[in-house]
């Protein structure tokens, strides 16, 4: 039976945008590590990870969007991820996988590509 397991890259401005759809489990993280590293490796340090079409995620995906968060750190790149809210009826089980294990609080999370690739800075909250 093949997975159904896709990563495509696009530029957005000063942004590289890796679109995930389908599972990220044990058998497809291996493919997005890579993907990551070879836009890291193209000296591409503002990544987007638009997680808004992947149906399931796994501990192994976790420890890929935990992986890349430390190597784009690493770089002093930006790393941003789009997650629908709990609310949105498709693209919410990364949100909640991520909010159970309780390291959502690591990731600068969007709910949409626009307001991911944004250049203006964000408002000084009090």
């Amino acid at each position: 039976m093949a997975v159904m397991f896709e990563v495509t890259c696009e530029e957005r401005g000063t942004w590289a945008v890796l679109r995930v759809a389908g599972e990220l489990d044990l058998m497809t993280s291996p493919t997005l590590r890579r993907r990551v590293h070879d836009a890291v490796a193209d000296g591409r340090h503002r990544l987007v990870l638009d997680l808004s079409a992947v149906d399931f995620c796994d501990s192994s995906g976790v420890g890929v969007l935990i992986a890349t968060r430390r190597l784009i750190r690493s770089c002093r790149g930006r790393l941003r991820l789009i997650l629908p809210g709990p609310g949105a009826p498709e693209g919410s089980h990364v949100n909640r996988v991520l909010a159970a294990l309780g390291v959502r609080r690591l990731f600068d999370v969007h709910p949409d590509l626009a307001s991911a690739t944004d250049e203006r800075p964000s408002p000084l909250s009090a």
